[in-house]
């Protein structure tokens, strides 16, 4: 006679019973202490009546969690291939690795009609902080977040950040400063600018940075020097192309990131010129491909596996739950002189 096999209580089982989130249950199974004495009490009396048994698997990353923790990093799906998410990941990694922390990276549909699931898995996991290196995430979608009781940065917002949430980013101002002074005290004078989309607050203070720096040399600001991109490698591409058939090309161009400064030299090679004999071009980020190009990009140093690991340092520093400090913490870029600027060949009249 065969006999019906009896199903595993599941935490959503609990949850339900009890009328409380999973992510809930997730913090009285992690030993979390950011839950009300009396619901505790009430999950862990649920939790012994129906008998739940954590898997293997659970009780192996529950006890890691207890150890050191778990750290959530979101980024926009698009985000997710760039070399900017590759050194965010890395420095994220390293920095918990050296605690015997983990770190999960999840990536978000960037659709306007995304599913909540990514908040329920997110609960789920009970991690001790989530790292937020989104360039958007709706007001709404923040509230969420916020709901979930867990410690929450910004990672170099793009967008207009959450005022309440901390956030860790690098100066984009200075950046913009430093790229078009270097190209002004090479000579140069007709200085092109590929920005990415103007919307995002950084781009804004890159441009504002080109701009002071023109100024402060006496430089009139021209307009018709000045292209929005998108930040890939097309545009880059597209915008250089359309700047060096000016009737009065520039003798530099400046890109906002490295991925639109490796367009610009495309845009050389198909013009039959040279970088730098034909134009300097300067990128933006330092990502590991701007050395392996050639020649090597002149490019202002983000510091981006720096901002991550910050990110989590700060957020594994605060293991009862409570909130990380406020306001905004920025990093200094730094201008990396390589191969890809010099003198202009003839300086404009």
């Amino acid at each position: 006679m065969s006999h019906p096999i009896e199903r595993r209580v599941t935490v959503a089982d609990i949850a339900a019973e009890a009328g409380v989130s999973r992510a809930t249950v997730s913090k009285v199974l992690n030993g979390r202490s950011d839950v009300a004495p009396a619901t505790r009490a009430q999950i862990e009396a649920m939790l012994a009546e129906r008998g739940y048994v954590p898997t293997t698997r659970t009780k192996r990353a529950v006890s890691a969690v207890r150890r050191a923790g778990l750290i959530q990093m979101l980024f926009n799906e698009a985000g997710t291939g760039t070399p900017w998410a590759a050194e965010m990941i890395r420095g994220a990694e390293e920095a918990a690795r050296a605690v015997r922390a983990a770190v999960v990276v999840s990536a978000l549909d960037d659709g306007p009609g995304r599913d909540r699931q990514w908040l329920e898995d997110i609960a789920e996991r009970a991690p001790r902080g989530i790292i937020l290196a989104l360039s958007e995430l709706s007001a709404a979608d923040h509230k969420r977040v916020a709901r979930l009781g867990v410690p929450a940065i910004l990672v170099d917002p793009v967008g207009d950040g959450d005022p309440d949430l901390p956030s860790i980013g690098a100066g984009n101002w200075g950046g913009g400063l430093a790229a078009t002074r270097h190209l002004i005290d090479l000579g140069h004078r007709r200085i092109g600018l590929i920005t990415g989309p103007m919307r995002y607050l950084c781009n804004q203070a890159r441009l504002a940075g080109y701009r002071a720096a023109l100024e402060r040399a006496g430089i009139a600001a021209d307009d018709r020097l000045v292209e929005q991109g998108d930040f890939h490698y097309s545009s880059g591409l597209r915008l250089a192309l359309h700047l060096l058939d000016q009737p009065d090309p520039p003798t530099a161009i400046f890109a906002a990131n490295d991925e639109q400064a490796l367009g610009v030299y495309a845009a050389v090679q198909q013009r039959g010129l040279r970088v730098p004999d034909d134009l300097s071009v300067v990128g933006f980020d330092d990502v590991p491909m701007s050395q392996w190009v050639t020649p090597p990009l002149t490019t202002v140093r983000q510091p981006i596996a720096e901002l991550a690991a910050l990110a989590v340092r700060t957020l594994l520093a605060h293991q009862d739950g409570s909130a990380v400090p406020e306001g905004r913490i920025e990093l200094s870029t730094k201008l990396v002189v390589r191969g890809s600027t010099a003198a202009p060949a003839r300086r404009p009249a």
